[in-house]
């Protein structure tokens, strides 16, 4: 029942984010004693009756058509990315933790010609990014610009759990906290894949722990499924920099990524990365002073 909890946890909470209004429901009289819409409100909007909608919120073993779940998720304004979290806890409802937590613990291996592409691409920084966004290989751009993720020990080599947790990338994104949120939200989604994966268990309890906004971030079941984007960061060397990413997605490894960061031709950020590739920036970046996000 973990997983299928799961599914019926997420309909409840993008219930609740909605209103009559936002929903196109009918407003009805009263003082409303939850937030959102009312189950009856998403049944009806959805076309199905009020006691199976409740059951697919409770996580009963049922087993819902294609068309039941796209009229659930149009009522509930899921997004692509939201509706496809919504068929991944439903699919991947877990029928036994023990054999699925030892087939997703395999450990990922980068292949080497995909290394050889890293190292093709020096100019700029690109990674290969695996489960739970477990950084696997990087180039030495991608060193410089972050950190060197292949000296920390195994389980710190996550980039989730860089941008949240260290001190170094809190200063280094300009939009911290809205790259942190997608970062969780990358990893809900990874849940909704791969349940029961101890790593990952082990990952979400160290950053609840640690980590204010993360758990804010988890209790709201936010999704991100951005592949492209711009980021702007400070670096302690070069200074500020606007880098687009692009994150391609490996056809023969759909559980591996390759981010690539560049910038625009002659834009002050592609001087700042050329500085940053030949310039004298192998010393080491000093330390940044402590910093709490909490309080951000």
């Amino acid at each position: 029942m973990g997983q299928s909890a799961e599914f019926g946890k997420f309909l409840k909470i993008m219930r609740a984010r909605l209103s009559p209004e936002d929903a196109g429901a009918q407003e009805n009289s009263g003082a409303r004693r939850v937030p959102g819409l009312r189950r009856e409100e998403v049944a009806r909007l959805s076309g199905v009756s009020t006691d199976y909608y409740t059951r697919l919120e409770q996580g009963r073993n049922i087993h819902p058509s294609k068309a039941v779940l796209d009229s659930v998720a149009r009522a509930l304004r899921l997004d692509a990315g939201e509706q496809a979290h919504m068929m991944d806890l439903l699919e991947h409802c877990a029928s036994s933790a023990g054999s699925a937590g030892l087939a997703q613990n395999a450990v990922q291996k980068v292949r080497p010609a995909l290394r050889q592409l890293l190292d093709a691409v020096g100019d700029v920084p690109a990674m290969v990014l695996g489960r739970r966004a477990d950084v696997l290989a990087g180039n030495r751009m991608a060193h410089l610009l972050f950190t060197d993720f292949a000296s920390l020990p195994a389980p710190e080599r996550n980039l989730t759990r860089w941008i949240i947790l260290d001190p170094l990338a809190g200063a280094l994104f300009r939009d911290w906290k809205t790259v942190a949120a997608e970062a969780v939200g990358a990893l809900r989604m990874d849940v909704g894949r791969h349940p029961n994966d101890p790593q990952t268990n082990q990952l979400v309890g160290e950053l609840a722990v640690h980590s204010e906004h993360f758990r804010q971030w988890w209790a709201g079941h936010r999704v991100a499924t951005r592949s492209a984007g711009t980021v702007r960061l400070h670096h302690p060397v070069v200074g500020d920099l606007e880098l687009n990413f692009e994150t391609l997605s490996l056809p023969d490894d759909p559980d591996q990524l390759l981010r690539i960061y560049s910038a625009k031709a002659g834009s002050p950020s592609s001087d700042a990365l050329t500085l940053l590739n030949f310039g004298d920036v192998s010393a080491q970046v000093p330390e940044p002073e402590p910093a709490s996000r909490e309080d951000s």
